[in-house]
């Protein structure tokens, strides 16, 4: 084993006890803030959403107090819901032609899209929104660069000459750049990792 993969075995490690920690963490939230989730859906303790609720900001306050630049920047903050609608479209549309043509495990758009921050009872209408946009639009691209990375995997498993910010994780399992032997040996060993 080479000091790349050692080092990579260590940050997966790593990465095992961050999540078990993170988890940790919002199993403490639940109690701290008094809320469980059942089924998906969460449920807040007796007296909980009436204290939400109580310190919820009036929308003409909200309004009022806003910064002008804020206002006058929202129609171009929003102004990105119809192309990531579009693309929304596009990326479901191309991978259940594409993934299932080419036998590729469908990503779960669910797995990466939650929507739970407009239940809490002390934002008000915009912020709820605001809470809906950001959600949709960050969890729609994570599912997108999923569906991009899976596409990658299969027709092009070759990592570039210069590392790039914010690689996506399967990156890591493509072939180095310019090894012509083991891309043209192994390439069907890694598509395989993606097929039903």
């Amino acid at each position: 084993m080479g000091k790349v993969d050692e080092i990579r075995e260590r940050l997966r490690r790593v990465e095992q006890e961050l999540a078990a920690e993170l988890e940790r963490i919002v199993e403490q939230n639940h109690s701290r803030f008094r809320y469980t989730i059942r089924a998906g859906q969460v449920r807040f303790e007796t007296g909980v959403r009436s204290l939400h609720r109580g310190q919820r900001k009036g929308l003409f306050a909200y309004v009022r107090n806003a910064p002008i630049a804020y206002v006058l920047t929202a129609p171009f903050t929003y102004g990105l819901f119809l192309p990531l609608l579009a693309m929304d479209v596009a990326v479901n549309v191309f991978q259940q032609i594409c993934f299932r043509n080419y036998g590729i495990n469908i990503a779960r758009r669910r797995d990466y899209l939650a929507f739970d921050r407009q239940l809490l009872g002390y934002l008000n209408a915009i912020e709820k929104l605001n809470c809906v946009y950001c959600s949709y639009a960050n969890g729609l691209i994570s599912f997108a660069r999923e569906v991009a990375a899976r596409t990658e995997q299969f027709w092009c498993p070759i990592k570039h000459a210069r590392r790039t910010r914010d690689e996506h994780g399967r990156m890591e399992e493509f072939f180095n750049y310019g090894d012509v032997t083991t891309y043209g040996t192994d390439l069907l060993k890694i598509r395989a990792k993606l097929l039903d």
